[in-house]
């Protein structure tokens, strides 16, 4: 950055109040780092801004310095995706946080980047509606989009990429612009909207989301089954999904898994491969559904199935399933957890795993496997020490084993957690020749390089 740090907070400072800008070290170390293993850097400034039009003026100071700009939510992304590493200025969503408009009969919501994915929720059970994208982690919707965030309802519901109808963006020039409208389809222009999810803010910021929403269903329940083995578990997923069970939820989680669930939750889950389910619908239909999975699990050697119908057991249920992470940070003081992603074909879903829990039991440190089984996406949870080269050594060989594995059947390298920094490396062999458009695409929107500099894709030509 050839702009000197004071010239930029003056330009800053003439439209923001003092508490919007900050060079305070404890600020920026806030905003150097995610919840990855990746090291960290800090930026050189971070701004708070409370509108579009802010966004948009901040942009053009960037613009006119050559300056970095990195979007910043939560910082719950697990790629690296909000290390500045080429510094400059990180703009932190945090005071954007406004419900702006619920449209119950539309189904639509608008909402400030800065709301959170429970806030919203809050909001819309007023109205007898929820929004479904549940990542685990309380992230910002303007990060969900960022990363095409998805988790443990997409099986039923879709991914952030299907509930998002228009987009207001602020470009690497400072101009606003809307990608889409309020109407549920539209066969008019390119698909901007869909360009922008997933972008990893590298092509703009967003500044407003206008979502889809949902109905709470008449009736819900839950359901935690246990198999001898990991096989029997995936092959029952198979099997769920094959015969047309409209499950709202399914998600694996091994055997080390369950034990690290029952001593940071205080549960007493047998430790076994155990599937978590959830079904949503009136209640005839969740009476047919249930007994046709416990028809379907019991040919696949399940062991136990236990039910829950009652809002906060259900809770209580999906919260261990959710903290399984901090689980592992809290069995394993003084190490970092290193949390892979990749998606298959549901067809080549057991064998991945297969192939992962193999790979797992090669290393010399806590491990276990989990994921959204029902859409294919399957994660690894490694606990490492980072001061051990070899140990990083280990676990970025057991990630590069099982993304190659992935890859060669037709898969993706991530399934729902983004490219960010970490998996840039695998896009060449993934997308092969297109992805010479997406750098293309990136030079034309993003000239001089500035939005999010060196993640998911650089620019044409530019030194990764």
């Amino acid at each position: 950055m050839s702009t000197s740090v004071e010239t930029l907070l003056d330009e800053l400072k003439a439209f923001l109040r003092d508490e919007q800008v900050t060079t305070n070290e404890t600020i920026l170390e806030h905003h150097s780092k995610d919840e990855s293993y990746h090291a960290g850097n800090n930026p050189d400034i971070v701004v708070f801004p409370e509108s579009s039009q802010e966004v948009s003026e901040i942009v053009k100071v960037a613009d006119r310095n050559d300056t970095p700009i990195v979007p910043f939510g939560l910082g719950s992304s697990l790629e690296g995706h909000v290390i500045p590493y080429d510094k400059g200025i990180t703009i932190d969503f945090t005071l954007m946080n406004k419900v702006v408009e619920i449209r119950e009969r539309d189904f639509l919501v608008k909402v400030q980047p800065g709301v959170t994915r429970s806030q919203l929720n809050k909001e819309l059970k007023k109205y007898g509606l929820f929004f479904t994208v549940d990542p685990g982690a309380d992230a910002t919707l303007g990060g969900m989009a960022a990363t095409n965030a998805s988790g443990t309802t997409s099986v039923r519901y879709g991914v952030m990429k299907d509930q998002v109808n228009d987009l207001e963006v602020v470009l690497p020039d400072g101009e606003i612009i809307h990608t889409g409208n309020l109407a549920q389809k539209s066969a008019s222009g390119y698909d901007l909207t869909s360009l922008y999810v997933g972008s990893e803010g590298t092509l703009g910021c967003i500044t407003e989301l206008t979502l889809r929403v949902y109905g709470i269903p008449e009736n819900i329940m839950a359901a935690r089954a246990s198999f001898p083995t990991v096989d029997d578990a995936v092959e029952a997923v198979v099997s769920i999904l094959q015969t047309g069970v409209p499950v709202a939820r399914v998600e694996l989680v091994d055997e080390a898994s369950i034990r690290q669930v029952n001593s940071f939750s205080e549960m007493d889950y047998k430790e076994k491969p155990t599937l978590f389910l959830e079904f949503h619908g009136n209640e005839p239909g969740l009476k047919h559904d249930v007994a046709f999975m416990e028809e379907i699990v019991a040919d696949h050697h399940c062991e136990e199935v236990h039910f829950e119908k009652d809002n906060a057991a259900r809770t209580k249920l999906w919260e261990a399933r959710h903290n399984l992470a901090y689980a592992y940070i809290h069995g394993n003081p003084g190490r970092k957890l290193m949390v892979t992603d990749v998606c298959v074909p549901i067809s080549e879903l057991a064998g991945a795993i297969k192939h992962g829990r193999e790979k797992i039991e090669e290393l010399d440190f806590e491990a276990g496997i989990l994921g959204h089984v029902g859409d294919g996406n399957y994660h690894a949870l490694l606990m490492i020490d980072t001061d051990d080269p070899e140990e990083v050594r280990m676990a970025e060989q057991f990630n590069e084993a099982i993304v190659e594995y992935a890859l060669a059947r037709g898969g993706t390298c991530t399934g729902e957690h983004g490219v960010g920094r970490g998996k840039m490396k695998y896009l060449q062999r993934e997308h092969g020749s297109a992805l010479n458009v997406m750098e293309n695409i990136k030079s034309a929107l993003d000239p001089k390089g500035i939005m999010n500099p060196h993640k998911l894709v650089d620019a044409k030509g530019r030194s990764k």
